[in-house]
């Protein structure tokens, strides 16, 4: 069974990569897109998702907003709050708003992925209680429900002063797949200058998400290249 995704984002550009890397997850379908507070709230109620990947930054009610607006009218759609906000006020918001999970910007596929997964696996054995019914539950099926998600090797440092975590998002997608590129080829694709690409390729690098090769030419300096690892 496909679990439906309703994405919530303002930015169109990130909007699109979650689509495309739920996509990528099976049994996930992508049934919507919304760049607003209120378009959110009308495509819940319209589309009635399993899942909302919900941004907190959004031009009209904040995300934080949407997500206790659902709760008051007894909604319990799952949410994952994703974005660039780290502060424990919203973390602790989205916690007490009954998030089921929140990721920070910028991730990688395999970092949506893994919280998708556990949110099937939760949906998965919360029907199994249903069909258990009132008396059927023990203390494993209980525990198969509040599974947390097991965070992807590695850790996330912190951007430098300047960069955006909207950018490096897409910096991160440009090179997902396997993609091999230049400074000047990631610019062209994600829409900023060769010389921005490349603080945010060298930042990639310098964590350990990239790798980079040297290509030499006929003549002058050699072009450094990157993927993701």
């Amino acid at each position: 069974m496909s679990l439906d995704v309703l994405v919530v984002e303002d930015d169109f550009m990130v909007a699109s990569i979650h689509r495309r890397f739920v996509e990528r997850v099976p049994g996930f379908a992508v049934v919507g897109e919304a760049h607003t507070g209120a378009e959110a709230l009308a495509a819940v109620e319209r589309l009635r998702p399993d899942l909302v990947l919900l941004d907190v930054h959004l031009p009209d009610l904040g995300g934080i907003d949407v997500l206790r607006r659902l709760r008051a009218a007894g909604d319990d759609v799952g949410v994952v709050v994703i974005t660039a906000a780290r502060e424990a006020d919203t973390v602790r918001a989205a916690a007490a708003g009954g998030a089921t999970g929140y990721l920070v910007k910028p991730f990688a596929f395999e970092d949506l992925a893994a919280r998708l997964e556990a949110f099937r696996r939760a949906h998965e054995a919360l029907r199994g209680l249903a069909q258990q019914g009132l008396d059927g539950a023990d203390q494993a099926d209980i525990d198969a429900v509040f599974a947390q998600v097991a965070p992807p090797a590695g850790t996330r440092a912190a951007l430098p002063k300047g960069l955006s975590a909207e950018t490096a998002e897409a910096v991160l997608a440009a090179l997902d797949g396997g993609a091999e590129l230049s400074a000047a080829e990631c610019g062209e694709v994600v829409g900023v200058s060769r010389v921005s690409a490349r603080r945010y390729l060298e930042h990639l690098a310098e964590t350990g998400r990239a790798a980079v090769r040297l290509r030499y030419g006929t003549a002058g300096r050699p072009e450094r290249r990157y993927r993701l690892r």
